[in-house]
C-alpha cells in the first residue's frame, strides 16, 4: 500500500483537537472524512503532534495509506475541496516511504506562542494570540527562557493529564523577540510533555510581568512541582509551526 506525507496548516478554535473525541469535532476526524470522500477508503491518519483543542498549526505533518498509487497534487486538490470551508488546508501531499511515521520518524517539533501585549483587545487576531493587558519586560523573558535549554526534568511544566512516562525533556532551542506589541517565543524538541510549551509560556510572562524573577526558573524546574510554575497560557496563541524530519 502506498504511504503518503502531507503537510497541513489549520486554525483549531472551533475543534477538540487533532485526536479523534467523542465529545466534538477533532482535525484528524475531518481529514478521515475528506479521504473517505475522494477515495472511497476508511484511512486512519497520523500526525506528528497531537495538538490540542483550540490549538493552530502552520505546519502539521500527518500520513497516512492508501490502497492505490494517486498523484500526489490529485489528493492535495481533492482534500481541499471536501474540506471546504472548514479552516482546514493540506499545503503539501508527497509520496513517502514504508516507514515513515509522522509522529515517530520526527527528530525535531518547533512550536511558535504568540502573545499580543497591548490594553485595547483583540479583533482580528482574536482567537489567534494570548491578549495580556500588563507590560511585559522581554528582556527579562528572554534571560529567564535560558534556563528551559538543555536536558532537564519538566515535571513542573506538565498537567496533571499528561501520560508521558517520563518527564525528562531536551529543549534544543527557545528565542522570544518582540516587534511593536507582537510577542513571539519559539521553542524546538523532539518532544514535550503535555501543555508543556504553555506552562513555560504562562511562567515565562510572570516573569515579564515582575511575578517571579527571572532566576527563579531554575528553582521551579529543581522542585518539580506543578504549582510553583506559571499559570497555563490559553491555547489561543499556540501554533505547531514545523516538523522536522
Amino acid at each position: 500500500m502506498p504511504r503518503y506525507r502531507a503537510t497541513i496548516e489549520y486554525n483549531g478554535s472551533e475543534y477538540v483537537g487533532w485526536q479523534k473525541q467523542e465529545n466534538g469535532i477533532s482535525i484528524q476526524e475531518s481529514f478521515e472524512n475528506a479521504i473517505k470522500k475522494q477515495t472511497n477508503q476508511e484511512v486512519e491518519v497520523f500526525a506528528a503532534g497531537r495538538t490540542d483543542s483550540g490549538v493552530h498549526a502552520l505546519g502539521q505533518v500527518v500520513h497516512f495509506d492508501l490502497k492505490n498509487l494517486i498523484p500526489t497534487d490529485t489528493i492535495r486538490d481533492g482534500l481541499n475541496q471536501h474540506l471546504r470551508p472548514q479552516p482546514i488546508s493540506i499545503l503539501q501531499v508527497k509520496e513517502a516511504s514504508d516507514d515513515f511515521h509522522a509522529r515517530f520518524s520526527a527528530i525535531q517539533r518547533h512550536y511558535e506562542y504568540v502573545i499580543i501585549n497591548r490594553r485595547s483587545p483583540l479583533t482580528v487576531q482574536k482567537g489567534l494570540a494570548w491578549l495580556v493587558h500588563k507590560n511585559l519586560d522581554v528582556a527579562l523573558m528572554q534571560e529567564g527562557a535560558k534556563f528551559f535549554i538543555g536536558k532537564n526534568d519538566l515535571n513542573a511544566f506538565r498537567s496533571i493529564n499528561c501520560q508521558s512516562k517520563t518527564s525528562i525533556k531536551t529543549i534544543d532551542h527557545i528565542e522570544i523577540f518582540q516587534k511593536n506589541n507582537y510577542i513571539k517565543i519559539n521553542i524546538k524538541a523532539k518532544s514535550f510533555l503535555h501543555s508543556q510549551v504553555r506552562i513555560m509560556v504562562g511562567t515565562l510572562v510572570y516573569v515579564g510581568e515582575g511575578k517571579i524573577q527571572a532566576n527563579e526558573i531554575k528553582k521551579i524546574i529543581s522542585e518539580k512541582k506543578r504549582e510553583k510554575a506559571g499559570p497555563t497560557a490559553p491555547a489561543d496563541g499556540l501554533y505547531l509551526k514545523n516538523v522536522y524530519y
